[in-house]
């Protein structure tokens, strides 16, 4: 359940800004199909800081529902209540984990984001995934914290993308006798931290091509390091045209494009600009039909 490739899926909307549910229930069949490991929803990508309570809860009950993998369900937040009630929710719709993000704007010290990660751990028995991105919550989560945290029964791994690999080994060294794993939030570093020993990547570029990111990570654990270097880089087009603007923006219009349900985006999220998707249209030709 915890090792391969896990899309953090997009959260489709009809054209009245309302959930798409039909449109979410088609992703999740076609992910499913591609071989993924899993699949995550309700994270950044999924749009997840403007979906209201009851948006974000129905969202992971038809990716249950949906799912012919495992589903990870974003569930952090910057408020260690809403935090609880949103894993005890997921728990309860049958997820099989729950990712949780360090705790944005707040910028807790190292005892409040210990103290907020064991209240959630305690309020539940579900598998939980740290997620630590310091380039949009303000705050790393450092390695001895992570080592720490990691002696908590339920939390089993961490989605790292701090994009700092010295700091991606020091996890893995210090988390080594533990039940603990790494997965690369860094779709352009899935190679290194596998190599390091990750075992593999919440990917936003599996959102457009599933099967090739399947196909590279394959040839990892293989130690086919030529083949999973041949499929990285005829992924970096896409992998850097979706970081042209602030994801999610880029990746709704990749999946629009490739006839996934996509939908506008929420405010205070915008269009990307004709220049951009431009660029990225001719990222997402490049593939061809093996996506």
């Amino acid at each position: 359940m915890f090792e391969g490739v896990l899309p953090a899926i997009i959260t489709p909307f009809k054209e009245d800004g309302e959930l798409d549910e039909e449109g979410l229930r088609g992703n999740i069949e076609f992910f499913g199909d591609a071989g993924v490991s899993g699949i995550v929803p309700c994270g950044t990508t999924g749009e997840s800081a403007t979906l209201t309570f009851e948006e974000h809860n129905r969202v992971v009950e038809v990716a249950v529902d949906s799912s012919k993998v495992p589903v990870v369900a974003g569930t952090g937040s910057n408020n260690t209540r809403e935090a609880v009630e949103l894993t005890r929710h997921a728990e309860d719709a049958g997820a099989d984990a729950a990712l949780l993000i360090t705790p944005y704007y707040n910028k807790p010290n190292d005892r409040g984001m210990e103290a907020h990660f064991r209240t959630v751990a305690e309020s539940c028995e579900i598998p939980l995934i740290l997620y630590n991105v310091p380039s949009r919550t303000g705050i790393n989560l450092k390695p001895e914290l992570v080592a720490e945290l990691a002696k908590i029964g339920n939390v089993v791994g961490i989605k790292e993308a701090s994009g700092n690999l010295s700091q991606v080994s020091r996890i893995i060294e210090l988390t080594q006798d533990e039940e603990f794993f790494v997965l690369s939030g860094d779709d352009v570093l899935t190679i290194p931290i596998v190599a390091l020993g990750g075992r593999g990547v919440i990917s936003v570029v599996a959102d457009v091509a599933p099967r090739k990111m399947v196909a590279m990570v394959d040839a990892i654990f293989r130690g086919d390091l030529e083949t999973a270097r041949k499929i990285h880089y005829s992924l970096s087009p896409l992998a850097e045209a979706l970081f042209l603007e602030t994801n999610p923006i880029p990746v709704k219009a990749a999946t629009g494009m490739i006839g996934l349900s996509a939908g506008p985006l929420r405010l205070p999220l915008a269009p990307m600009s004709e220049k951009n998707e431009k660029r990225l249209k001719e990222a997402v030709d490049l593939l061809g039909e093996f996506r």
